[in-house]
């Protein structure tokens, strides 16, 4: 039997949203990584961007984490398997600390990882200890490390926020608010890791200034329990999946794609904005992104959308999701108003507004078995199709998204997580 493994380990969380839990998750992850360490960072709740910095901070992969959509188990093992590699774990939190059900709280409590609270310091002073001691004994059993503050303005402002922490509460040290370090955002998050030239740059800055005002002291190691062995059936052998990847699909899971490949199948990644034909493949994953972004572009290669459609045409397997169902569209239209036709694969049209337009987690219960996944976008879609299934959100959120199916065609707002359900995530995908 597989042994229980220790590694040092903490959950980076914040009060709210916005408080910059990413810059300085990806700034201890870089600082450490100097230091020569192995860093394994997660994400706690569904999401594409934040993983993609910390993957660049770490020089890792980064998965995630949920009570829910992954589940305790392979939370558990991917926990386990990392501690068996990591000199540090870093788990990013999710909203603010016990937002949502499950939180980033609950996480932290079932795997016994203690909370780094991350506050922005900015226009506060001794108010900062208020806040560090009601986020510390909400829950008297939430395990917790202690507070850093960010945005921080002057030595003197840092030296104020840390006087003003009672009851023993651990000072972290500050991030100043340099604009050097903050990482830019635009409507679903931050900007891809892709398009900063300068990400390394601000890491390294970054990891430099939070150096400045911490110790860089490992956080004590945390007993992740091993977790059931695995069977893996070879659904997909021989299978070759395009995948789409580029500028505007980049909202892929590694885990999905990890399990695909343990499925058996051989992934082929191609570019719907780039590439002028598709590789020599059984089924297609279109996955989200910014299409939005990238309309006219992606309408504009014709022979990439008439090569798609012929793959349809022939009744091959096309799984869409979110971005990649608003590619299948007759047309898209960006909040400047420009409109461009796009696959036609599907009857109706979309158009990006600037409010959210829908954010939850979700469950669909499909033909082929139920899947898990969540739903977020700024779009609203206007279609005569009749959807084969509509999702459901553990916490009552705004979504029921409607899954559509013409064919060997599926298509949804959602972003399904494979492995809470391999035999459907192969049955969508297999010819």
């Amino acid at each position: 039997m597989s042994q229980a493994r220790h590694c040092p380990a903490v959950l980076i969380a914040a009060p709210a949203s916005g408080q910059g839990k990413t810059t300085v998750t990806a700034a201890l992850a870089r600082l450490h990584r100097n230091l020569g360490r192995k860093v394994r960072v997660f994400k706690c709740g569904p999401d594409f961007l934040d993983p993609m910095i910390l993957e660049r901070a770490s020089g890792a992969p980064v998965y995630q984490l949920d009570l829910w959509m992954i589940g305790a188990e392979e939370s558990r093992r991917l926990l386990w398997e990392a501690a068996g590699e990591a000199d540090l774990i870093l788990i990013e939190g999710v909203m603010g600390l016990f937002d949502g059900t499950p939180s980033s709280a609950d996480l932290a409590r079932h795997f016994g990882v203690p909370v780094l609270a991350v506050i922005d310091g900015t226009a506060m002073a001794q108010t900062f200890g208020a806040l560090a001691l009601g986020l510390a004994r909400y829950q008297a059993d939430l395990p917790f490390a202690g507070v850093l503050a960010n945005r921080v303005g002057s030595l003197r402002h840092a030296q104020l926020l840390e006087g003003s922490l009672t009851e023993g509460l651990r000072w972290y040290g500050g991030l100043s608010r340099e604009r050097g370090i903050e990482l830019p955002s635009r409507h679903l998050g931050l900007v891809q890791a892709s398009e900063l030239n300068d990400l390394d740059a601000r890491l390294d800055a970054a990891a430099e200034a939070l150096g400045a005002s911490c110790d860089a002291a490992l956080p004590p190691p945390v007993s992740f329990a091993a977790p059931p062995p695995q069977a893996c059936v070879a659904a997909l052998a021989g299978v070759r999946i395009g995948v789409a990847r580029d500028e505007a699909f980049a909202f892929t899971y590694g885990a999905n794609l990890d399990l695909l490949r343990n499925l058996g199948a051989h992934l082929e990644f191609f570019s719907p904005l780039h590439d002028r034909e598709l590789p020599e493949v059984d089924s297609l994953y279109l996955p989200g992104g910014y299409p939005e972004l990238h309309h006219r572009a992606l309408a504009a290669n014709a022979s990439m959308c008439e090569a798609i459609r012929t793959h349809h045409a022939q009744g091959k397997p096309l799984l869409a999701e979110c971005g990649g169902m608003l590619y299948l569209l007759d047309a898209l239209t960006d909040v400047a108003g420009e409109r461009a036709e796009l696959l036609g694969l599907l009857s109706g049209e979309a158009t990006m507004q600037k409010r959210l337009a829908a954010l939850a987690l979700q469950a669909v219960e499909l033909p082929e078995g139920t899947l898990r996944g969540h739903t977020y976008h700024h779009s609203l879609t206007s279609t005569g199709l009749e959807p084969i299934a509509r999702g459901l959100s553990p916490n009552g959120g705004r979504g029921n998204e409607a899954v559509y199916r013409l064919g060997r065609l599926t298509a949804s707002y959602v972003h399904f997580y494979f492995p809470s359900n391999p035999d459907a995530a192969a049955a969508l995908l297999r010819p």
